[in-house]
């Protein structure tokens, strides 16, 4: 597994080794023992979500707050998306800054996004089916969400098509009126 660091230092890219011949391939999607080694030794996951959405989803940006905030491992099982996380530590160098990966099924890289972080992300192709493991259990009462195009983070989102938003995701509030992290 090779992993580099996005512009946001605690977000990484994970690329799994895979090994292909003309039958097709083989991958290891998860390791417990080398994703501790390598990214985070405390990290535990307990659920894993999926997802399909049509072209022009946008999901996000959401997050947990306090003692149920997640740490979130996603992966592309079909199509691609750009996949974005936003630092809502408001002690951390790089609060309110974003990252973003183009995350597909033909390279199979991961996103790892720990806690205190926002996830959104936008569906490229015609549909993506993504897949995510999280840290802590889905809370309602602990989920928030942030505007995906609050001016004050500036997140330079991929245009030519029309987007599709959730209701919820569509009535987000903005950074500076969010609950976040010390």
């Amino acid at each position: 597994m090779q992993v580099d660091r996005t512009s946001l230092h605690d977000v990484l890219l994970i690329k799994p080794t895979v090994h292909g011949d003309a039958r097709g391939y083989f991958l290891e999607s998860f390791n417990q023992r080398e994703f501790a080694t390598a990214i985070a030794a405390d990290a535990q996951f307990v659920q894993d979500n999926q997802s399909r959405s049509t072209g022009g989803v946008l999901r996000g940006l959401h997050y947990q707050i306090g003692a149920r905030a997640q740490g979130k491992l996603v992966r592309v099982l079909s199509g691609e998306i750009f996949d974005v996380a936003v630092d809502l530590r408001r002690s951390s160098p790089q609060f309110g800054q974003w990252a973003a990966v183009l995350l597909n099924a033909t390279e199979h890289k991961q996103l790892w996004i720990p806690k205190g972080f926002a996830h959104g992300f936008l569906v490229l192709s015609d549909s993506a089916e993504v897949l995510y493991k999280t840290t802590d259990y889905y809370s309602p009462d602990d989920e928030r969400s942030i505007r995906y195009d609050d001016p004050s983070i500036g997140i330079e989102w991929p245009n030519g098509r029309e987007l599709s938003l959730s209701s919820r995701d569509a009535s987000a509030g903005a950074l500076a009126d969010a609950e976040i992290f010390s």
